[in-house]
């Protein structure tokens, strides 16, 4: 699908798409657009540092391989909560995520941010469609990311395709961390992505939930904080499977393989259930 690139000046407002996001709670579609959105955005070093410290990431030259995720927020936000779109933001489930790293993100102050929506495919349960987000800086291509979501309720025609097994052995207990009952409200004063099933047992249980559960993207910057010396810093990819969702608050295990250019992480909860599955590889 050739993508129809929208250039904003400026990063969208977060407080008005919210309430856009509000108020569409219907299908009305089954098309995904062509348009996508892009904007310069400056990176800043305070709100770096909060997401540091929410993530438990430790002090570095590099921007950390998630961070770009949250500069895409607000145009992510307006591309999804577009009138041309046809599925509500409130109510999709992130399933997986892979992100890019092509070169290593030092020195950056200034990236072009792009979105855009493809990849629309028939699930058991409704359909998935990838949000695509790529990064330039003043040089080129930097970071790139895939993050596929599942709108229930969608009947697509064909069949659904089979979920490749992803089975991992060798692994070990790398280390474990508590995540508490507030980490949701934290990661929302950072990133600006106030979902109510994050922020507390009574917001989550507007949406069918016991209690809050943590975020995805929180989850998988915090496991690769502790993987950081097991990760190159470039030409990488990095895949995560959310399987189990961590209702909140928890302690949460994280077994991995051995560091090099290849390997498998997983992170489990009590009992062994298994929150999250990934991998990094290096790119061909």
């Amino acid at each position: 699908m050739t993508v129809h690139w929208l250039d904003l000046d400026t990063p969208p407002h977060l407080p008005a798409l919210y309430a856009r996001a509000a108020t569409k709670r219907t299908i009305t579609g089954d098309t995904l657009p062509d348009k996508g959105l892009r904007c310069w955005v400056t990176v800043d070093g305070k709100p770096l540092e909060a997401f540091r410290e929410v993530c438990d990431l430790p002090s570095s030259p590099l921007l950390p391989p998630t961070y770009p995720h949250l500069l895409a927020f607000g145009l992510q936000m307006q591309l999804l909560t577009d009138k041309d779109f046809p599925f509500p933001l409130l109510g999709l489930i992130h399933l997986s995520n892979q992100i890019r790293v092509l070169r290593p993100m030092g020195g950056v102050s200034q990236l072009r941010i792009g979105v855009s929506a493809n990849n629309l495919q028939k699930h058991p349960k409704g359909a998935t469609f990838d949000v695509v987000t790529q990064v330039d800086d003043l040089i080129g291509p930097l970071w790139e990311a895939q993050s596929t979501l599942l709108c229930k309720g969608v009947d697509l025609p064909g069949d659904a395709p089979q979920p490749a097994a992803s089975i991992a052995s060798g692994m070990t207990e790398l280390t474990r961390w508590y995540a508490p009952a507030d980490i949701g409200r934290r990661y929302a004063r950072v990133s600006g992505d106030y979902n109510p099933i994050h922020l507390s047992a009574a917001s989550a249980k507007l949406f069918d939930l016991p209690t809050a559960i943590a975020h995805g993207l929180w989850l998988e910057a915090r496991t690769l904080a502790a993987l950081n010396s097991h990760l190159p810093a470039a030409n990488v990819e990095i895949t995560v499977d959310f399987k189990k969702p961590v209702r909140l608050p928890a302690e949460v295990n994280l077994h991995s393989s051995e560091a090099g250019s290849s390997g498998d992480f997983q992170l489990n909860g009590h009992a062994d259930l298994v929150h999250m599955v990934g991998r990094w590889r290096p790119l061909s």
